[in-house]
């Protein structure tokens, strides 16, 4: 199958930019740092989804969808990219979130609103939520395009695998030959397609995930089933064991997820200060803080990078988290603490 070929809507602009690092990498000395800013692309702020988006909403107009539903957490990124890419094509857009409605709507939920969502909170029954919302849509005519958690799926996948080519393309033309990418895995359809694009387009560097939640034992066992499966949908010849995959959660008392998803964690605020303080570039608390968190971590302890070797982070989005009641609150300490504030007399 002509991975090329496959259609897409446009709703990124592309390249999107492989920045140097050169303060942090001078300030680290574990070799040369780069920053791949698919922060930078993409509809309400953009990110990683907006790859994944761009082959969905193809799909989704081709077959005659009049409305898109969506799941995830109540401070979900991917949400808030699906509800701007569906509002900017016509489809209705509509969320399913877990947990009860929250008193202020606060990050994302701000923006959600904003753009006219149908925001249901499912409670502990994300399931059956789903079923009476696409069927109360359904009902009254519409045709509900139900997108899984996080875009993960088939189809998504492509836009990380095709974002391979992309990324070799700009590495040659810097003269690059950097060892390792390193990015947040959370549903895992961007840490899987990158795996599953940098071995079909035999890319140098080895893909390197980070959790955003504590990871499920049979999590690198998922990882593989769904590269391996998504391989074959596509006629593809890759195929991969889970110990060929490398995921990173850290050391057991100090874990890069954090303690669980979405929860404020100063680890992880510290390691969003560094790169802000050395390079003006803001991360967010709940994937790419954590996933820069593991990378510093990583590199400092001599288990990635080194002298002469270059590292990729992705920057997937989700700085409008820095926003959210819970995070703005555990911070403010910190923040105070991370500048100077004084008061003229």
């Amino acid at each position: 199958m002509n991975l090329e070929q496959m259609g897409k809507v446009s709703l990124g602009a592309y390249p999107t930019p492989l920045e140097k690092m050169a303060r942090l990498s001078e300030k680290l000395g574990r070799g040369t740092l780069y920053i791949k800013r698919d922060d930078a692309t993409g509809p309400a702020f953009g990110g990683n989804k907006t790859r994944k988006l761009e082959y969905v909403m193809q799909e989704a107009l081709a077959g005659g969808y009049t409305a898109m539903l969506t799941v995830g957490g109540p401070q979900t990124n991917h949400g808030r990219t699906t509800v701007a890419a569906a509002v900017q094509l016509g489809l209705k857009p509509i969320l399913v979130l877990g947990g009860p409605p929250p008193e202020t709507l606060s990050g994302n939920l701000v923006l959600d609103a904003m753009m006219g969502t149908d925001l249901v909170f499912a409670g502990d029954d994300m399931e059956g939520a789903v079923a009476a919302t696409i069927e109360r849509y359904e009902r009254a005519g519409d045709r509900v395009y139900f997108l899984p958690l996080g875009g993960t799926g088939y189809v998504g996948m492509l836009g990380y695998i095709m974002a391979v080519p992309e990324l070799l393309r700009q590495i040659e033309q810097m003269g690059l030959r950097p060892s390792a990418l390193v990015c947040a895995a959370g549903s895992l359809g961007t840490y899987c397609g990158l795996v599953l694009g940098a071995r079909h387009f035999k890319a140098p560097f080895e893909v390197v995930g980070i959790p955003v939640s504590p990871p499920a034992a049979d999590f690198k066992a998922r990882a593989a089933a769904l590269i391996n499966d998504c391989s074959a949908h596509y006629g593809l010849a890759v195929r991969v064991d889970e110990r060929d995959l490398r995921i990173e959660n850290g050391p057991a008392d100090a874990p890069y997820s954090g303690a669980a998803y979405n929860q404020p964690d100063p680890l992880t605020r510290a390691a969003m200060f560094e790169l802000a303080r050395s390079e003006g570039i803001l991360l967010d608390p709940v994937y790419t803080g954590k996933a820069f968190r593991g990378m510093l971590d990583l590199l400092q302890r001599g288990e990635l990078g080194g002298a002469g070797e270059e590292v990729i982070f992705l920057h997937t989005g989700g700085a409008v988290a820095l926003w959210t009641r819970e995070h703005l609150d555990a911070m403010q300490q910190d923040l105070r603490d991370n500048c100077q504030i004084r008061t003229l007399p």
